[in-house]
């Protein structure tokens, strides 16, 4: 697939979640875990169910289709571009909800920031808020 089509398959992901990503997001969504998160995030030539961009975090919930072989080379893939995944299967989402988020903070916890000591990529053009 090319990047525009990952774009166009993203989007469509993003319409129609299943029911374990619809809940899974409602503890992601906004900051609630300390950390923004995106859902259907394009990492070509992948999408990501949800990708904490400042921690280079990668969430998977993986269903009863989902290919271990695949799966793990995928996750070397990703691992290559400085990202880490965790995966939850569906029924860790329904019937361990407080531990997959405890999981994913103790990530958050472990993981540095990426962006920390670099300056802000988009400064105010007046100068606001920057120290001289």
């Amino acid at each position: 697939m090319t990047e525009a089509e990952l774009l166009v398959r993203a989007a469509e992901m993003r319409r129609n979640p299943t029911e374990w990503e619809k809940r899974l997001w409602r503890e992601l969504s906004g900051t609630k875990l300390g950390h923004k998160f995106r859902r259907q995030h394009v990492i070509a030539p992948y999408i990501a169910d949800f990708f904490c961009p400042a921690k280079g975090l990668i969430v998977e919930v993986d269903g009863d289709t989902h290919d271990p072989a695949a799966d793990s080379a995928r996750d070397r893939f990703i691992a290559s571009k400085g990202f880490h995944t965790l995966r939850f299967s569906n029924q860790d989402v329904r019937e361990n909800m407080d531990g997959v988020l405890l999981t994913i903070v103790a990530a958050l916890q472990a993981r540095p920031d990426r962006w920390s000591g670099v300056p802000h990529p988009n400064p105010s053009p007046k100068g606001e808020g920057l120290r001289r």
